[in-house]
C-alpha cells in the first residue's frame, strides 16, 4: 500500500494464515514500513522472511508446514538452506506460478483490499494504523480466516499433519 503526498512512503505486509486440524485458524502478520529515507530497505529481505517463519513456529509451538508463492525473494538460496537446517520442524512447498487462487492468504488480502477500497490515508502513520487495526479485526475473528480456505479447494484433512514432519526426514 503506498501513500502519494509529499512524504509518502509504503507498507509491505507479509502474512501467514495456519490452519491445523481440530484448532482454531490462526493469522500472523509482520509489517514493513518504508518512509523513502536514505539507505532504507523498501521492503522485506530472505532474512525478514526468515525471522517471520521462526516467530510463527515459536508462536503455535509445532512443526510448520509452510507453502509459499513464488515471489523471487521466497526462492533464494538462503532460505532453501534454512529450511534444510531446520527440516525437523519445518517443510516448504512452493505453489505453482500465477496460482493465487489456491493460496488462502490472499483471501485475507482480498478483505483488507476491501477495507482499503474508500479509505484515504492523511499520511504513512495513519495508513499504518489503519492497516494494523483492520488486520487485528481479521486476526480476532477465526470465521473470516477459516472462510478464506474453501475458495482454494484445499481439504484440512488431505493437508500433512505436521507431526510426521520429524518421522519423514
Amino acid at each position: 500500500m503506498r501513500v502519494a503526498a509529499r512524504r509518502g512512503g509504503r507498507v509491505n505486509i507479509v502474512g501467514a494464515v495456519c490452519f491445523r486440524p481440530g484448532y482454531r485458524p490462526r493469522m500472523f502478520y509482520r509489517l514493513h514500513v518504508y518512509h523513502r529515507r536514505r539507505g532504507e530497505a523498501k521492503t522485506f529481505a530472505w532474512s525478514d522472511y526468515r525471522d517471520f517463519i521462526r516467530m510463527v513456529h515459536l508462536q503455535l509451538g509445532t512443526p510448520v508446514v509452510w507453502v509459499w508463492d513464488n515471489l523471487s525473494v521466497h526462492l533464494q538460496q538462503e532460505l532453501f538452506d534454512f529450511a534444510e537446517e531446520h527440516k525437523e520442524w519445518l517443510v516448504i512447498f512452493h505453489l505453482p506460478p500465477y496460482a493465487p487462487e489456491i493460496n488462502p492468504q490472499e483471501g485475507i488480502w482480498n478483505l483488507l483490499k476491501r477495507a482499503l477500497a474508500d479509505f484515504a490515508a492523511a499520511d504513512l502513520p495513519h495508513l499504518t494504523r489503519f492497516i494494523k487495526q483492520k488486520l487485528k479485526r481479521i486476526q480476532y475473528r477465526p470465521h473470516l480466516i477459516t472462510g478464506c480456505l474453501p475458495p482454494t479447494g484445499l481439504d484440512l484433512q488431505g493437508l500433512i499433519d505436521p507431526s510426521d514432519i520429524a518421522d519423514s526426514t
